[in-house]
């Protein structure tokens, strides 16, 4: 264990440098990431490894840091944010700032999302400098600010100001992917290879206004409310992706049997609906992968209990799958409520429309080293990662955090929740694979 701020084989104990990172209260909003990112400077600089600090604002800063390559081989990119989501009103068993170890697990907000990844990366990227090892290119580290709350003081504001610091690179990882998922007696390795895409709107609604004294039927609040009947009742169109495919057919093909059956039927769209309702439960994994959806989360109208609005809005995070424009959205809803409605694009975070296969079988290869057991496979994520800013520079994410988790262990269920936490094996197992995954960069 580091004593007395020494923190030269920090790399060693990965756990008990998750555990400093997770000290820093850095919930987005409003971040506060500058003493975590400082700390994790300090620690490089003491390193002997070449930083840099960018920042849009003083509170919000990224850091850079590189080992620089001998060899003729592209640059490599690892990135991680170190902002968290908020704990408020959750109820946890230990405090969510304290990083205490218990039951060998390391407890405490960002152990998984992702402060747990940014230890595996760190420790990772100062062992290769203790050791000496001379990589054939560049190997960047990106520590950014902001991921939670979309990336405008973070990855998005890089990618836009900074790009020749990325240059050459065109491949790197990232969150999510590589934890252990244990399904019909497998185990799998989803490696994240592509993303869905943020594309929030507002859809308006106008009718007669007055005194609330004098009701109106069929008013702004009538129509919103049909509107939102209809989309919670109704699925849009299915759509098989390239990802989805590549994903949901490794899974068939690893399970075999009827399981593997009926996973290969999604990938038919006349059945793809038939078999997500008689997976039921089991299904939700997959429905948001095989649709784009939206989620109706503001709503807008009256600010007095006595005035009936003459206009209400209901603002919906969509989510596209790869290869679709906010357009497609806008006419799949309009398809199932009418055209009678006025919707109107907030904010769209384009994402490449098919992923770069091109370095899945190495990461393959190490994880089937390190477990055996392990079945790796493609993973379209439905969430969103800053990957979708780097890919706007040629860069190709892998989600690979490598985690072997017990398996009763609920890895999505556990990310933003309360109790948040993550077995120090599992950052030892990420660590290693992480490194060997640089070593071999060569």
């Amino acid at each position: 264990m580091a004593k007395d701020n020494d923190f030269s084989k920090i790399y060693e104990n990965p756990a008990e440098l998750l555990q400093h990172l997770i000290r820093f209260n850095t919930t987005n909003p409003p971040g506060n990431e500058r003493e975590c990112v400082l700390f994790i400077n300090d620690i490089l600089k003491n390193a002997g490894i070449e930083t840099k600090i960018l920042a849009r604002t003083p509170e919000r800063p990224n850091l850079i840091a590189k080992i620089k390559g001998e060899g003729n081989r592209e640059p490599f990119l690892l990135y991680g944010h170190v902002d968290v989501v908020t704990t408020e009103n959750q109820e946890w068993d230990y405090p969510p700032f304290e990083g205490k170890i218990v039951e060998g697990y390391v407890w405490g907000r960002g152990a998984l999302d992702m402060k747990g990844g940014v230890s595996m990366m760190l420790s990772a990227f100062l062992k290769i400098k203790a050791e000496n090892i001379k990589p054939q290119g560049d190997i960047i580290l990106t520590i950014v600010s902001d991921e939670e709350a979309g990336g405008d003081f973070g990855a998005k504001w890089l990618v836009e100001n900074h790009k020749e610091l990325f240059k050459g690179v065109r491949y790197a990882i990232g969150e999510f992917g590589g934890f252990s998922l244990t399904i019909g007696g497998k185990k799998f390795y989803p490696l994240q290879i592509s993303e869905k895409q943020i594309s929030w709107i507002r859809a308006k609604f106008r009718g007669p206004g007055g005194h609330a004294s004098m009701p109106v039927k069929g008013g702004a609040m009538a129509k919103l409310s049909r509107f939102l009947k209809i989309i919670d009742e109704k699925e849009l169109p299915v759509h098989i992706t390239e990802p989805a495919r590549l994903m949901i057919g490794s899974m068939a093909d690893a399970l075999g049997g009827m399981k593997g059956f009926m996973l290969r039927r999604l990938l038919n769209p006349s059945f793809t609906d038939k078999i997500l309702n008689i997976l039921g439960e089991n299904g939700s994994f997959f429905k948001p992968l095989l649709h784009n959806t939206v989620s109706p989360t503001i709503l807008h109208g009256s600010d007095k209990i006595n005035v009936i609005p003459p206009e209400v809005s209901v603002e919906l995070d969509g989510r596209i799958l790869p290869g679709f424009k906010p357009d497609d959205l806008i006419k799949e809803i309009k398809e199932i409520v009418g055209e009678d409605i006025e919707i109107e694009l907030i904010r769209y975070d384009e994402g490449p429309s098919k992923p770069d296969m091109g370095l899945f079988k190495t990461l393959s290869y190490i994880l089937k080293e390190f477990d055996p057991e392990g079945i790796p496979i493609p993973l379209l994520l439905g969430g969103v990662t800053d990957g979708r800013f780097f890919s706007k520079l040629g860069i190709q994410t892998y989600g690979f955090l490598p985690m072997q988790l017990p398996e009763d262990f609920n890895f999505a269920k556990t990310i933003h929740s309360a109790n948040e936490r993550i077995p120090v094996r599992a950052l030892e197992f990420g660590r290693d694979a992480i490194f060997k995954l640089l070593k071999e960069y060569r």
